[in-house]
Parts: structure tokens; sequence; C-alpha cells
């Protein structure tokens, strides 16, 4: 008989019930904080309604947790690790988006309206740096004999993190950007906290640096997938899936992998569009529609997928070095694949 494979990717079972095992600590964390800071994150996080009152489910992916979960497991740390990496991680990564969508202007976030747009820009705000301030605490109760350097990673993590953001805002009122200043970039405001997400726990834990580099190599790599999968999203993937405005980082001439790849030709689409990225409005749909085909037809959207694909492989190369970790690497090896092929 032959056995019907599993699902290793995103829904796959063994990852949902890693987001359950998190999700109360992460609620733990959360409900620590001033009555009404709680209830902007509950909002922000999908816990909660702009009232108060309780959802069926987080609209999150709650990708890190998972991940931070499953690295523990293969580096044969203590599921509390990999919690406690999770927790912190995710509420980094949420400080990051209320922030984010303050500065980007976003007035959607995982399908409804964002927080400042419904709170405030300055209670988001405020809500942000309490969470930042909620994820160095986490890990300063956590136990383990690498709990200081767990601690410096992370708010490494978090400077990196904000030197990758200010890069990304500083590209908005560039005219061209290298390949190479983008992946700069992604490496900081994507990948650094993907690869806090998969070192934090084991590094907690106390892990052999071996262990660590093999781990440190795959969070690099996914996270340089994430974020460049994350820009093909944002000009061709499906609002209704993405949760995000149609075309809007092209609306406002984002430097997004694909139009840096279309923008460094030489013919006329090229001059084109460096002419188009000069400007200082926000573009029209029907503008950022022209723009988006032009891009497709350079070659920025199929060299985007390749390079996204490049390194999906890659970290799974480093994953496969861990060894089985007790079926850990292989939904490690699951989801860096399914990152490449997400809608969301």
């Amino acid at each position: 008989m032959t056995a019907t494979a599993r699902p290793t990717g995103l829904d796959a079972p063994e990852l949902a019930a890693a987001r359950t095992r998190s999700f109360e600590a992460l609620r733990d964390a959360v409900q620590r904080l001033c009555p009404a800071v709680a209830h902007v994150a509950g909002y922000h996080a999908g816990w909660t309604d702009e009232r108060g009152r309780p959802l069926e489910r987080s609209s999150g992916k709650a990708l890190r947790p998972a991940l931070a979960l499953l690295a523990a497991r293969a580096a044969g740390a203590g599921e509390e690790h990999g919690i406690a990496a999770g927790v912190a991680v995710e509420l980094v990564h949420d400080f990051s988006l209320l922030h984010d969508d303050v500065m980007d202007g976003d007035t959607e976030r995982r399908h409804r309206p964002a927080a400042w747009t419904v709170f405030g820009t300055p209670t988001a705000i405020l809500t942000g740096d309490a969470l930042l301030a909620a994820a160095v605490e986490v890990l300063t109760e956590a136990e383990g004999p690498g709990r200081a350097e767990a601690i410096r990673l992370l708010l490494g993590t978090v400077r990196r993190l904000i030197a990758g953001q200010e890069r990304d805002v500083a590209f908005e009122t560039r005219h061209s950007v290298t390949v190479e200043e983008y992946l700069a970039m992604a490496a900081g405001k994507t990948a650094a906290l993907i690869t806090a997400a998969v070192t934090v726990g084991p590094l907690l834990a106390g892990a052999p640096r071996p262990v660590l580099d093999d781990l440190e190599g795959y969070g690099r790599h996914l996270g340089l997938a994430f974020q460049i999968t994350d820009d093909l999203l944002g000009t061709w993937g499906a609002p209704e899936i993405t949760g995000k405005p149609v075309l809007g980082d092209i609306r406002r001439r984002k430097m997004t992998l694909p139009v840096v790849v279309a923008m460094a030709g030489s013919g006329p689409d090229a001059q084109w569009l460096r002419e188009v990225y000069r400007g200082g409005d926000v573009l029209s749909d029907e503008e950022a529609a022209r723009v988006a085909d032009v891009v497709e037809r350079s070659g920025g959207r199929a060299a985007a997928e390749t390079r996204a694909r490049h390194h999906v492989t890659s970290a799974c190369r480093y994953a496969e070095r861990l060894g089985p970790g007790d079926g850990a690497v292989r939904h490690l090896v699951g989801l860096a694949t399914a990152v490449a092929d997400r809608s969301s």
C-alpha cells in the first residue's frame, strides 16, 4: 500500500499544534500590559474586535512561533525554550508591524482596518513600544544556560530590523537601488527576525555552535525568500487573500526586488520606470497597473521568483544538515518550500 504524504507546509497539523502551544504564552505576555494597550495588541493580533470582543480565531499565520518550536526540537532543546523564543520574536514582529503600518500609511492589516486607523496613531505607536518591552521581559524570565546570549541576540535583531526598515523608507526617495542594496535591506527588515525565531531558543538552551550556524543559515535564506515572495504578492497577489491593497507597493513607488531588477535594464522600459520613480506623488491605480505590466515584461517578476526559489533551496540545505531532529527538520524543510508557494 502506498502511504499518503502528510502535509509539511504552512497548514501542516504539526505547525498548527506548535502555534497552539505558543498561543497561551503569547496571550499571557500581552495581558500583562496595561489594559488599554493590551486591548489594541489583541485587536492587532486578531484575537478581538475593536470593542474587545473575542473572535473565533487569530487572522495571523504565527509563522515565527511555529518556526521557533520546530527549531528547538531540531536542536535538541526543550519545548519551553522554543515557546519563550517564539513568543519573544512574535512580540517583536507585532511591534514592527504596528509601526510599519503607521510609517507606510497602510490602512489594512490582516483583512481589516489597521490598528492606527481604529485607535489613533499615538496609541498604535505606544502599543508597539509596549510589545517590544514585553519581548525582552519574556526572555529575562526564561530559564536556560544561554539566557544572556539569547537576550543579546534578540536586541541585536531589533537593531538590524530597524536598520533594514530605515533603508526601506530611504529607498522611497531614491531614483534607483541596486540588487545588493535591496538584499541588505531585506536581510535586516525580514531575515533578521526569522533568523532570530530559529536561533534564540536553541541559544537559550545552550546548543552547540555548529547547530546554531546551520539554523542561522536556514533563517537567513528563509527570511530573504519570504521578503521576495512578499514583494511578488504585493504586486501580483490577490488582495482578498493577502489582505493588502492591490498594487499598494507600486502606488507608493516602493523599491521591491521585481522593480529593482526591471529598473536596472538599459532599454526604454527601464528608462521609463526610472522616470516614473523620480516622481513624488502616489501613483493612480491605472499608473500602478502599467508599472506592474512593464516590470513583468522586463523580466523583474521572473527574476524575483527565481531568486526566491534559490533562497528556499539554500534554506532547505542548511536544515538538512541538522539531521532528523524527531521529524522537526522535515517540517522546517516543508515550511521553507511552502514560503515560496504561499498566496498570503
